[in-house]
């Protein structure tokens, strides 16, 4: 499915008005199919240039719920992220698409569902040959012809920039796979090459004089906002900590080292350290705004791709929590997908204010074009919503559904699953077995009750709306594996394609 992929008639015209890349012929061209009826026209009509807001998206990885402390913290400090929600509007409802990172990732850049993207797990997925359920043939890189958000916001004249984890290409060697770059943004700064890890090579230290790979990719982040200041400009920050493997910063895990309580919910020192080293570098970020006097025009959005990892194969990782959520990435629960997310508006959103309105990672490519005036309201073509009526306090609610889908297996999972949450109802759908499981997030936000037997009409009612919105995706089921080995269903293959 492309961009236009929900839009029925059959011809369809997308123009980007902007003087850079439009001219008189085109546009008679198209007021000439117009007269004829030839189809639809969407013109998407930025501001002008000196009215276009800069956007910076800064993504955590594996940062679950309560990860800062603003989300409710006892042990991790993130002052910086803090101050910005208290400066915007904080989400505590807030959902990743994905249990786990590449079809979150997917979904911001497009805002469609994984499931219509057919990316339904991080690249290259975890194979298990003889496991119950057989995985279906999945898309393992965001393909081209999928139109992104920062392709459309260069066509409107944005510099555009991405820094740190991609994970939407390929891991084979086909020559299809796709970069940054194939996808719309000007320059890309990852990890440098050869290095594993956070720990840099020696000779590899930062502007603030260490060899952190987070501190490293600030720099190029703060470099690209000085060299993109006379024009606006869209900087993705995808930020590889606290992802494994668990290591902090020396000087900061020494000093969450001397604080740790181990009887809190977050104690470990050397995730801390990561934790405080991504507020840094957002602290960082902002300061390099002030510094060029643009934050007054530029829109910050902080959230993560998915929740903490906490256990594997059963085994609880103590690494970090995601309590009073249940479980973490990976996994069926609100755990694996609830996220902090914070926006900041200037001049639209009041400071200090609160959504509890569910809201996606689909939603933000619509809720960017319409804040910048790239495109018009409700545009047809996403999964997503605009954010926007809720930031400029329109709305307190969006009249929608959520709906995830996970055909796979994880190391922090129960098996391939189905889900959705209506109003504060949440029902999952458990593929191996056909159990269903449905919670009040109401009133057990902790998902300890299963309703599924007490409410049984609005179990079927639910589960009647998850399956008509599989097959209006068309989305790739699991199937009996004819392989299955009870003794080895755990077992994991690397395989590369």
């Amino acid at each position: 499915m492309d961009f236009m992929h929900q839009l029925t008639p059959a011809f369809k015209i997308t123009l980007v008005d902007h003087p850079r890349n439009q001219s008189s012929a085109i546009r008679c061209f198209l007021c000439l199919l117009t007269s004829f009826g030839i189809g639809n026209i969407f013109l998407f009509r930025p501001a002008q240039a000196a009215e276009q807001p800069n956007v910076i998206l800064l993504l955590a990885d594996d940062l679950g719920w309560t990860g800062l402390g603003c989300f409710g913290s006892d042990f991790y400090e993130t002052p910086h992220l803090d101050k910005l929600a208290q400066s915007g509007m904080k989400f505590t409802a807030a959902y990743s698409a994905c249990t786990v990172c590449s079809p979150t990732r997917a979904s911001i850049m497009t805002g469609i569902y994984p499931a219509r993207l057919r990316l339904t797990d991080f690249i290259a997925g975890q194979n298990r040959p003889f496991a119950k359920m057989q995985i279906p043939d999945w898309t393992k890189q965001l393909e081209t012809r999928h139109v992104t958000l920062p392709e459309t916001l260069k066509a409107a004249g944005y510099r555009t920039a991405h820094v740190g984890k991609w994970h939407l290409s390929s891991r084979d060697n086909s020559t299809h796979t796709t970069r940054p770059t194939d996808h719309g943004f000007d320059v890309s700064y990852e990890r440098p090459a050869g290095s594993k890890g956070y720990l840099l090579k020696q000779g590899s230290s930062s502007e603030i004089g260490t060899n952190y790979l987070t501190d490293a990719l600030t720099d190029k982040a703060c470099q690209f906002i000085r060299d993109s200041k006379a024009s606006p400009f869209f900087l993705y920050f995808a930020y590889n900590v606290p992802h494994t493997p668990i290591q902090g910063r020396q000087d900061l895990v020494e000093y969450f080292a001397k604080k740790a309580d181990p009887s809190a919910t977050h104690h470990n020192p050397k995730y801390a350290a990561m934790v405080s080293s991504l507020d840094q570098s957002a602290g960082r970020i902002l300061a390099e705004l002030a510094t060029n006097e643009l934050v007054e025009n530029t829109i910050v959005i902080f959230t993560s791709d998915n929740g903490g990892l906490t256990q594997r194969y059963g085994k609880h990782d103590d690494f970090t929590e995601n309590l009073p959520l249940r479980r973490g990435k990976g996994s069926a629960y609100e755990g694996g997908v609830r996220v902090p997310a914070i926006i900041h508006w200037p001049g639209v959103t009041e400071p200090g204010q609160v959504c509890h309105d569910p809201i996606m990672t689909t939603d933000y490519f619509p809720t960017i074009l319409e804040m910048t005036g790239t495109a018009t309201k409700g545009n047809p073509g996403f999964d997503g919503y605009s954010l926007v009526p809720l930031l400029q306090r329109e709305k307190s609610k969006l009249a929608r559904n959520l709906y995830w889908h996970y055909p796979h297996y994880h190391a922090g999972g129960d098996g391939p699953y189905s889900a959705i949450r209506s109003d504060h109802y949440r029902l999952i759908e458990f593929h191996e077995d056909d159990r269903v499981e449905l919670y009040d997030l109401q009133s057990d936000l902790g998902e300890q009750n299963n309703l599924a037997e007490k409410l049984p009409s609005k179990t079927a009612e639910l589960r009647h709306d998850l399956n008509q919105w599989r097959q209006s995706l068309q989305a790739q089921m699991p199937i009996p594996n004819p392989n299955h080995d009870p003794k080895r269903a755990t077992q994991v293959r690397k395989k590369t394609k």
